[in-house]
């Protein structure tokens, strides 16, 4: 047989095999993705239930129920990790309540598919039964990604498409709005950190980002702490939990100079409204829930990778440029030298990724 008849067997054999791997692998993440969902599921609901027969009724214990509940926040977060704030172990109370009894023998039979924790933590916000139902069915049949479930409960979808006399246009409207939200990774599920908690890991952004993002939020952390101008560190992916969702703050710092914390975010696209409108939230939450009293207002500092785009800071203290540039500005890096420092890392990450390709192919 010629060489090229032979190498071209070769791919051909290589393929084959590849795609059989392929499937195999794919197969068995999936299961393991169904075990993890439906055992983290199934915990939330017996936790709900377990609380939920302990919570006395009358307005006189009313007060020994949250305190019981606070208590065992304490003690279940010391052992276990951030899963189990009071407003997360109200929210397994809620999903018991709303699936007890019976519904719950066919959450986890055929008749009924299992969504993931995230989105029957989203159905939570719907107070109306028949509402509540009619979201978890359309977003089992339809495959709505979470993200796609809280816009279509906040916008009122049901209830909007219930008082339609065209619904074909009010279903095509959602369809065209919530096609950005549609996320095709089949991984988002295992990369949730609720899930990496449930599972024993311990919290590491090294699982929800990207290597390049790793690399550039890495290397900002050094670059700041070795400026001098007062920084400390405070944290990485600060988790900020809210009644809606889960927030990570990429990283927190404290400057002592100027007395107050700087948080900052790393985006991997082209900053839009609904990011500073994000930052503008952990500043305001950083102020209610962090600062002290004599402590000056939070700063946020929201950057972007795409260094063709302006890098942005977004700040309580917008509206006093003045004070900004004549004090705050003294400690703070210039967007210039922010934007140097990630074009650096981002050439120093592809060079190592370059000189590990070359090794691999030697």
């Amino acid at each position: 047989m010629k060489p090229n008849k032979i190498n071209k067997v070769f791919e051909i054999t290589i393929d084959t095999l590849y795609n059989k791997a392929s499937g195999v692998i794919e197969q068995a993440r999936t299961t393991a993705y169904k075990q993890v969902n439906e055992a983290l599921v199934k915990r939330n609901w017996e936790l709900g239930k377990l609380i939920a027969e302990e919570e006395l009724n009358g307005e006189d214990r009313a007060a020994y129920g949250a305190s019981i509940i606070k208590g065992l926040s304490k003690r279940l977060t010391t052992a276990y990790g951030k899963g189990f704030t009071k407003s997360y172990l109200y929210s397994y109370v809620l999903f018991y309540k709303n699936n007890s009894g019976e519904i719950f023998q066919t959450l986890f039979g055929k008749s009924r598919k299992l969504l993931s924790w995230s989105h029957y933590f989203a159905l939570n916000q719907e107070p109306n039964d028949e509402a509540r139902e009619w979201y978890e069915r359309e977003a089992a049949e339809q495959n709505w990604s979470v993200r796609t479930l809280q816009r279509n409960i906040g916008s009122q979808y049901y209830f909007r498409l219930l008082a339609s006399q065209r619904k074909d246009l009010v279903r095509k409207e959602m369809a065209e709005l919530t096609a950005p939200l549609q996320n095709p990774d089949p991984t988002e599920f295992i990369k949730n950190p609720v899930v990496g908690e449930f599972l024993g890991f311990t919290a590491d952004s090294s699982y929800r980002e990207s290597d390049l993002e790793q690399s550039i939020i890495d290397n900002l952390e050094k670059f700041l702490l070795e400026m001098g101008k007062g920084f400390a560190f405070v944290a990485r992916q600060q988790h900020i939990h809210t009644k809606k969702r889960d927030y990570f703050i990429d990283l927190v710092f404290y400057n002592y100079i100027l007395k107050c914390f700087v948080l900052i975010d790393l985006k991997t696209s082209t900053i839009e409204h609904q990011d500073v409108g994000q930052m503008d939230m952990y500043v305001r939450m950083y102020d209610e829930l962090k600062r002290g009293k004599d402590d000056n207002p939070t700063i946020g500092i929201l950057l972007c990778d795409d260094t063709d785009e302006d890098i942005a800071r977004y700040s309580v203290l917008h509206d006093n440029d003045h004070l900004f540039a004549s004090k705050y500005m003294l400690y703070l890096p210039t967007p210039e030298q922010l934007r140097a420092e990630i074009e650096r890392q981002k050439a120093i990450y592809f060079l190592k990724e370059k000189e590990h390709d070359e090794n691999d192919s030697e």
